[in-house]
């Protein structure tokens, strides 16, 4: 089948917080042929907002720096960041900008439909129990605070429906992006229409939710891309970076980006009520169990600059216990909590604290890798693959070892997330399993590091301080 593909080319994008990234992909060989980038701007404070049309410049500068490879494109498809609120009037203009991922005001709308419901009946309804990350709670947070906006919607869309729309003028999402909504049950696999009267959402607003291997439709003129091109469904960028990796069960996936996310494919459907684990749909009609930290690479390098140091400037030793919830956090459930610092002494040093953020957002990862590597039950030997921006540092991945006790693998790909949408882009060429393309592009391959002895001492001090944080 790779034969069908043979110098055939695709693009996979990534519409992440930050900025979008475009890679233009051999649908055969799976080598990189261009890449493009532009940023996003997006606001700080208590507001984590962006406006869409942003989006929407960045794709079309990143596409413009690819050169010819855009006009050849067979397929592209879009990875973008879950979660946000993305809301429209008749004629696709946005009436507000986009509610991101990391907007936690919406904290006392969830704390209400999660008491309303309870824990157990969301795991089971909807795989998870929603955070304020989660789409719907900021419906409702839109709903309470500017509610002649959420009357005049007349289109409700995550990141990645938007810019899918744009390019090829269908309504649609995925399985994978949708189960992060909090309206879309992953008991059902379709919207909870109860749900959606709760809220007051008309389900005519949504997108229609296609299943793996479908195509959102052929690009339209103006849109960048050679027109008739195919369109992917896309998905959510961790669904997507899951699809680069061509994961298998029992595989376990931590990535160190502006959030910390562990995750695995998995046989069985979700359903924690304790809410550390999300349990997302994967793009390719599987399970995706997550688990996501707000702070992370964000966080330590925050703390770098606070101490005037690189962010490799760590040193070993110390009595410090970290926990670097800068912005709240969501995993633990803790989105009111501010950064926690023990165990100063007198000759506790710079580099020891920096080391001490490293640790903290390490635990909190780790932690929830062993609840998302229990959904199937088995406990998996596999090197756990890093990847992400901090995948890159010696000081994340050292840490990721010596708190882990497990062998670790860097996967050589990068732009995982655009990888694996161009992963979905080839497999509308030919009707191949995802899973086999990447497999084939030897996406995970990388170099593969021994496990070092679990550092006990430096997880029963962070263990220690985890109810402080409260």
């Amino acid at each position: 089948m790779a034969g069908d593909r043979q110098g055939q080319v695709v693009l996979g994008v990534d519409s992440s917080t930050q900025s979008t990234k475009v890679l233009a992909v051999d649908a055969g060989t799976g080598e990189v042929l261009a890449r493009g980038q532009a940023p996003h701007t997006v606001s700080t404070g208590a507001a984590r907002e962006t406006d869409p049309e942003v989006w929407w410049t960045a794709l079309q500068d990143a596409l413009g720096q690819i050169g010819r490879y855009a006009q050849e494109a067979a397929a592209i498809s879009v990875g973008g960041q879950q979660h946000g609120l993305v809301v429209l009037d008749g004629q696709g203009r946005p009436l507000r900008p986009a509610m991101l991922w990391n907007d936690v005001r919406s904290a006392p709308q969830v704390e209400a439909l999660v008491e309303r419901h309870g824990a157990q009946e969301w795991a089971d309804r909807f795989g998870s129990v929603p955070s304020a990350s989660f789409t719907v709670s900021k419906w409702e947070w839109l709903r309470a605070h500017e509610p002649e906006t959420a009357a005049a919607a007349r289109a409700v869309r995550l990141p990645h429906d938007f810019l899918t729309e744009r390019l090829s003028g269908a309504a649609v999402t995925d399985r994978g992006d949708a189960s992060g909504t909090g309206w879309w049950a992953s008991r059902t696999g379709a919207y909870d229409e109860d749900m959606l009267a709760e809220v007051g959402l008309d389900p005519k607003l949504l997108p229609a939710v296609l299943g793996p291997g479908e195509a959102a439709g052929q690009v339209r003129e103006g849109a960048g891309v050679r027109p008739g091109a195919l369109v992917g469904a896309g998905t959510g960028d961790n669904a997507a970076a899951a699809l680069g990796l061509g994961l298998t069960p029992g595989q376990p996936v931590l990535s160190l980006g502006t959030s910390g996310t562990v995750y695995a494919v998995s046989r069985q459907r979700p359903t924690d009520a304790t809410g550390t684990v999300a349990g997302f749909a994967a793009a390719d009609g599987g399970w995706l169990p997550l688990a996501c930290t707000l702070n992370c690479t964000l966080a330590v390098d925050k703390v770098a600059a606070l101490l005037g140091r690189g962010r490799e400037e760590v040193e070993p030793g110390g009595s410090v216990a970290f926990l670097p919830f800068l912005d709240g956090e969501r995993t633990p459930n803790l989105p009111y909590a501010s950064g926690l610092l023990t165990g100063l002494r007198h000759d506790t040093t710079a580099g020891q604290i920096l080391q001490g953020a490293y640790d903290g957002a390490v635990y909190a990862l780790l932690a929830a890798l062993d609840l998302v590597l229990a959904v199937d039950g088995e406990d998996s030997a596999q090197p756990i693959l890093l990847i992400g921006g901090g995948a890159k540092g010696v000081a994340w991945r050292e840490t990721v070892r010596r708190l882990s006790g497990r062998p670790v693998q860097v996967p050589a790909a990068s732009e995982l997330v655009a990888l694996g949408a161009a992963v979905q882009a080839a497999a509308l060429l030919t009707g191949e399993a995802p899973a086999a393309i990447a497999a084939s592009w030897n996406t995970a391959q990388g170099p593969l590091h021994d496990p070092l002895p679990r550092d006990e001492a430096t997880l029963e001090r962070l263990a220690a301080a985890l109810p402080l944080a409260g």
